[in-house]
This record gives structure tokens, sequence and C-alpha cells, in this order.
């Protein structure tokens, strides 16, 4: 009789070291991403402003060029951590070398239409003609990087499926760490300019890729898995991560709506949506970081045939989402005065941002609700309702974020639209998740 009351509590402390163990390692990587270009940044920044506006160009389209494959990751997650739930080691690590093998056929394949097209690509972007040559010199040669980049993407969903968000860590920091060296070394030892930058940022991708492939033929090994391609797998690997493509697309297509219609209103305007971007893309790592221990949790509950813990789980995950959006509103409204002085000393800049970063701390909390059943959806495998929600929202944002400055809206109208963005999402995941309909178990969707 007296330890029933204590289960509930025993459950929830359960829960909470499994997010904490597989959600803090996953937020340490996500972070560690960004910082390639930021050392690129302050290494080429040096060489001169050409330099510095031709890598800006190139990094853009490198980053979207492998951003918009982020499914890679997602889906093997899930997959892999549901056969884990399942007991079943072998075709978990067969379901993610199916991903492997994917991201390398998608690697190449971009790679191919990156190489020859760089020129036509900078030029589109509008790079100036002093920058343009050093655009395409540093996308020529990164191209070389992009299949190791897409199969890091595919193998820490992997480890992320195994419930092992350490590697990853550990990877992204070596490769960070690996990337500056080779950058000075190259850059400034060798005399190489912006294309020892990009030599050196394909070199520490290759690296990190390497590190993977080793841990996971050693996993297979291991468990007697096979590492053969199968077509048969490799293509319901790209069935499970279509509509979560279609997913990262729609969402992609709301951030570059965002920006175009914040330049629309103005310079001042357009530099604080800049900053106010930045910050709110941060704010994300966080938030995703949760939604990533989400995945992991979500599809081994289901794997394991646990139906009733997957529902616990969501609920304890969403509380922390609220619980950790609350905290973030908090610090963003607390940072306002150090965080702004930080980008810019202009006074209209400031002014123009100010009353929207109030509008993104207050709007964390349903931010945090947003990326953690984004990460349980996606665990259950359930890509096809992702994809139709973010539909749907992209469809209620565009005439909302078109109106704004023809009705005189300035950039707290825009992000007041960013907040209605997420408020759609929260309510179309939100009655995804109460209708039940997500839990399917079973080794397989």
């Amino acid at each position: 009789m007296t330890q029933a009351p204590a289960r509930p509590n025993a459950a929830r402390r359960r829960h909470d070291r499994e997010i904490v163990m597989l959600a803090v390692p996953a937020f340490g990587a996500l972070v560690a991403e960004p910082l390639f270009v930021m050392a690129d940044s302050a290494i080429v920044g040096h060489l001169g402003t050409a330099q510095l506006a031709g890598l800006g160009v190139a990094s853009a389209l490198l980053v979207t060029s492998v951003s918009v494959f982020v499914f890679l990751a997602y889906a093997t997650t899930a997959a892999v951590a549901r056969r884990v739930g399942a007991g079943d080691l072998p075709a978990a690590i067969r379901q993610g070398m199916d991903g492997i093998w994917l991201a390398l056929l998608l690697g190449a394949a971009v790679m191919a239409v990156v190489l020859p097209t760089a020129p036509a690509l900078v030029d589109l972007f509008g790079a100036s003609e002093t920058a343009a040559p050093y655009a395409v010199t540093y996308l020529r040669i990164s191209s070389f990087g992009i299949p190791a980049m897409l199969i890091v993407l595919a193998a820490t969903g992997v480890l992320r499926g195994l419930q092992n968000t350490r590697t990853p860590l550990y990877v992204a920091v070596a490769g960070f760490v690996a990337n500056g060296i080779l950058n000075v070394v190259l850059v400034y030892g060798a005399g190489l300019g912006i294309a020892g930058s990009a030599w050196g940022t394909v070199i520490a991708q290759c690296g990190m890729a390497a590190v993977y492939l080793a841990v996971v033929l050693r996993g297979a090994r291991q468990h007697g898995a096979s590492l053969r391609p199968d077509a048969a797998g490799i293509r319901a690997s790209a069935q499970a991560g279509a509509p979560l493509l279609v997913r990262t697309l729609s969402l992609r297509a709301i951030l570059l709506i965002a920006t175009a219609v914040a330049a629309r209103l103005g310079d001042s305007d357009i530099a604080a949506h800049q900053i106010i971007l930045s910050l709110w893309s941060l704010l994300a790592f966080a938030l995703d970081a949760i939604a990533i221990a989400g995945q992991a949790i979500i599809g081994r509950y289901l794997g394991a045939g646990d139906a009733q813990g997957a529902r616990d789980v969501c609920r304890r995950m969403v509380e922390w989402g609220v619980a950790v959006g609350v905290v973030l509103g908090v610090l963003v409204v607390l940072a306002r005065p150090v965080f702004l002085p930080l980008f810019t000393s202009d006074s209209a800049v400031k002014d123009a941002a100010l009353p929207a970063l109030i509008i993104v701390a207050l709007s964390q909390p349903i931010c945090g609700i947003v990326f953690v059943l984004d990460g349980v959806l996606m665990g259950a495998g359930d890509g096809p309702y992702l994809a139709w929600a973010m539909l749907v929202t992209l469809a209620v944002f565009t005439p909302a974020a078109l109106l704004v400055p023809v009705l005189g809206g300035g950039l707290t109208a825009l992000w007041a639209t960013m907040t209605l963005m997420m408020a759609v999402r929260m309510l179309t995941l939100w009655l995804r998740s109460r209708s039940g309909r997500w839990v399917v178990t079973g080794a397989a969707r």
C-alpha cells in the first residue's frame, strides 16, 4: 500500500534520467555543428572582405544543400530505435546501414550537381564580381565533402537510435577542433587561402564520417549484421524519409518567406530580423535536443510494444518542453540589454528588435511543445502526418506574412506571424498526439 503512490514518481524520475542522458549530449553536438562555419568565418575573415563575402555565399549554399537531407538522421533514429526496443540489435544495425547507404547515394548525386553548377549557383545568390570567384572555389572544393556530411547525418541517426548521443558529441567536438587546426595550417601555413579553408572542412568532415563508420562497423561485426547494400532496405529508408523531406522543405520555405518579408520592411528591420533569427535558431538547439531524446525514447518504447510507456514519456517530455521554454523565455527578456549590443550599435535596429524579442520570449513555451511533439511523432515514424501538418502551417503562414507589409506592419507584426506559425504547428501536433493514432507498436511501423 505504501509503495503505490511512489510508482508514478519513480517512473517520472526514470523518464527524466533518460531524457537528460540523451538530450544533454545531443545539445552539445547540435551546438558544435554551426561552430564549423563560425571557425571558417573567423579564419577567412582575415584574408579580406571579398574572401569573407565569398565564404558567406558558398556556406549558405552548402548548408542548404545538406540541411534538406536532415531526414537521414530523423528517419534512421526512429527506425533503429524501434528495433532496439524489439530486442533485435542485428536488425537495428542493418536498418542503420540502409540509411548510411542512402546517404552515400544522395551525397554523390548532390556533389555531381553542385560541382558543375557552382558558378551558376553563386550567381543566383547575387554574389559580387569580387566575391564570386572565392565563393565558387570554396563551393566546388567543399562539395567533395557532401557525401561525408550526409553519412554523418545518417550515422548520427543510427547512434541516436541505439540510445547513444555521447559518441556524436565527442565526434562533433573532435571534428570542430580538427577543422580549426586544419584551416589555420592550410589557409596560412600552406598559403592556400580560401581553398585551404574548404579543404580543411572537407578533411574534417571525412574524418568524422570515418569515425562514425568505424563505430557502426564494429557494432555490425559484434552482432553479425550484414554490411552489403540492400536495395529493398535503401528504398524503404527513402520512403520513410520522403515525408520528412517535405516537412523540412516546408519549414525552409517559411523561413525564406519571413526573411523576404523582412527585407521589404527596410534596412533596419531586415538587420534586426537577422539578429532575432540567429537567437531563435540558438534557442531551437536547446529544444531540439529534447526532441532528439524523444525520437530515440519513443521509438524504443513502441518497438518494445509498450504503448502506455510511450504515452507516459510523451507526456513527461511535453512538461520538459514547456519548462525549458519558460526558462528560455525569461533568459531572453533578461539578456536583452546585453544581447543586442553584441550585434549592433544602431539605435534604429535596436528599436526594431526590442519588441520583437519580447514576442520571441513569450512564444518559447509554445516552441517547447512543438519541438517535443515533433520529436515524438518522428520517433513514432509518423512522417506522413508531419508532412501534411507542415504544409497546412505553410498555407496559413504565407498569406499572414505577406500581409504584414501590405497592412503597414513592422518587424513586430512579422514575428507575431512567426508565433502564429508555431501556434498552428502546436495545434496540429497536439491533435495528433491526443488522437493516439501515432501509437503503433512493433519493430516496424
